[in-house]
C-alpha cells in the first residue's frame, strides 16, 4: 500500500513538474505580447536617457515588439523608480537606473520604496570610471604625492563636484574617510562651473568622467591621477587605479542598469538579460557607447543586484561618516 502510494506521489510530482516547465515555456513564447515600457528618472537628452534609447530599439528587434522609453524626471529619480516598484511584475514596465540611485537610499529614510526589495535587477548595461584629476599647481603626480600634501596640509586642497549628494561627491567623501584626509568639497550647479573653476585653479582636485576630462588634460590644465574603477579602464589605459596607487579596496563608478518590479518571472528577466548582454556588446553598439566614455557590461542579473547592495553599503559608511542629510 505504502510503495504503491509512494509510486503515486512520484507520478504526480513528475506531472506536476512537466506541467510547470510547459506552462512557463507558453508564458515565455507569449511575452511580449505588447509593448514594453523603459522608464527613466531624468530627463531627455542625459546619458542616462541616452543609453536607453540606443538599447531600446535592438530590443524592439528581437523580441518584435517596440521598447518604448518614457521619462519621469523628478525628486532625484525617485519619482520613476517608485512607479516601477509598484507597477505590475508581469515584463512590461522595467527602468533604467544609474550609481546615483544607490546614493539616495543611503540619504533618505523616507523613500516609499526599497531599491533591494521592491526591484528585480535585470542587467548592468553599461560603466564608466571617474578620473581623479588636479589641477598643474598641486604638487605631485600620483595619488601617494597628492595624500601625502594632504595631510601635511589639512584643509588647504579641494575638490569640485555638481552637487551635494552627487556621485562625484560620494567618491570624493570615499577619499576622505579611506585616506582619513580633510579635503572640503565645493558644490557647483553644473559640471560647467567646476570645470571653469578647475582649469583656473580656484578649484584643486575633481571628480569627471574620463571623457569629461580630455580637453582640460589636452589644453594641460590639469593632470590624471587615478581612475577610480577597480580595475583600469579601456578609456584611460595608462592611468592607475585608485586601488593600484596606495587605497586597496578603493572602487568609485558610474553605471547604468535596467530592473523590473520584484516578482516579474524569471524567464522573462532571463530573456532580457541575455538580450542585454548580447546587445551592448556587438561591436558597433560598443564603439558607439565607447566613444561616450562608456564601457559595455553585461553579466547575470544577481551581478547588478550584488552591486547595488555593496553600493548602498558603502554610501551609508560614507554618509554616516561626513553625517550628510538631504531633504
Amino acid at each position: 500500500m505504502n510503495m504503491t502510494k509512494s509510486i503515486r506521489n512520484t507520478l504526480f510530482a513528475a506531472v506536476a513538474a512537466c506541467f510547470g516547465l510547459q506552462v512557463a515555456t507558453v508564458h515565455a513564447q507569449a511575452w511580449p505580447a505588447k509593448p514594453v515600457r523603459i522608464l527613466i528618472g531624468y530627463g531627455t537628452g542625459g546619458s542616462t536617457d541616452t543609453t536607453a534609447r540606443m538599447v531600446a530599439p535592438h530590443l524592439a528587434e528581437h523580441l518584435g515588439r517596440p521598447f518604448l522609453v518614457e521619462n519621469r524626471p523628478g525628486a532625484t529619480g525617485t519619482i520613476a523608480i517608485d512607479l516601477v516598484a509598484k507597477a505590475p511584475p508581469d515584463g512590461y514596465t522595467t527602468i533604467v537606473i544609474v550609481a546615483a540611485d544607490a546614493i539616495v537610499p543611503a540619504v533618505r529614510s523616507d523613500l516609499p520604496y526599497n531599491l533591494e526589495k521592491d526591484l528585480a535587477p535585470i542587467a548592468l548595461i553599461t560603466s564608466s570610471p571617474f578620473l581623479m584629476v588636479a589641477h598643474v599647481s598641486v604638487p605631485g603626480d600620483d595619488l601617494k604625492s597628492v595624500i601625502a600634501y594632504a595631510r601635511a596640509n589639512p584643509g588647504k586642497l579641494n575638490y569640485s563636484t555638481s552637487g551635494v549628494g552627487s556621485s562625484a561627491h560620494l567618491t570624493g567623501e570615499s577619499l576622505n574617510y579611506m585616506a582619513k584626509l580633510s579635503i572640503t568639497h565645493v558644490p557647483f550647479k553644473g559640471s560647467a562651473e567646476g570645470a571653469a573653476a578647475l582649469a583656473g585653479g580656484e578649484i584643486h582636485l575633481s571628480f569627471p568622467s574620463v571623457t569629461g576630462a580630455q580637453g582640460m588634460l589636452k589644453a594641460g590644465k590639469i593632470k590624471a591621477i587615478a581612475v577610480t574603477s577597480a580595475r583600469r579602464s579601456a578609456l584611460a589605459p595608462t592611468v592607475p587605479t585608485m586601488s593600484e596607487s596606495g587605497l586597496p579596496g578603493f572602487e568609485r563608478i558610474g553605471w547604468y542598469g535596467m530592473l523590473a518590479p520584484a516578482g516579474t518571472p524569471r524567464d522573462i528577466v532571463m530573456r532580457l538579460n541575455s538580450l542585454i548582454g548580447e546587445i551592448v556588446n556587438k561591436p558597433d553598439v560598443k564603439d558607439m557607447l565607447f566613444k561616450q566614455g562608456l564601457e559595455s557590461e553585461g553579466g547575470t542579473p544577481e551581478r547588478l543586484g550584488t552591486l547595488i547592495k555593496n553600493e548602498i553599503e558603502q554610501n551609508r559608511t560614507v554618509v554616516k561618516a561626513i553625517n550628510l542629510k538631504i531633504n
